[in-house]
């Protein structure tokens, strides 16, 4: 498992809040937990590494896509 010590300050419209937490508890998964499937996703669909030491990503990579 991940070790959560970071901290990400988002700002939404408080109706797609709601609409979120509940979308989220009705599939019995947390916000957060939501929040960083789609970061992980998103990383890897941009084929970014990360880690402590390998936080990288090739700008090149998907030119032209």
């Amino acid at each position: 498992m991940e070790k959560k010590t970071a901290r990400l300050t988002v700002l939404i419209d408080p109706h797609k809040k709601q609409a979120f937490e509940q979308l989220c508890a009705s599939q019995d998964l947390t916000p957060s937990q939501v929040v960083r499937q789609l970061i992980r996703d998103y990383l890897a669909h941009h084929d970014v590494s990360y880690g402590p030491h390998t936080a990288t990503h090739n700008p090149q990579a998907h030119l032209g896509s």
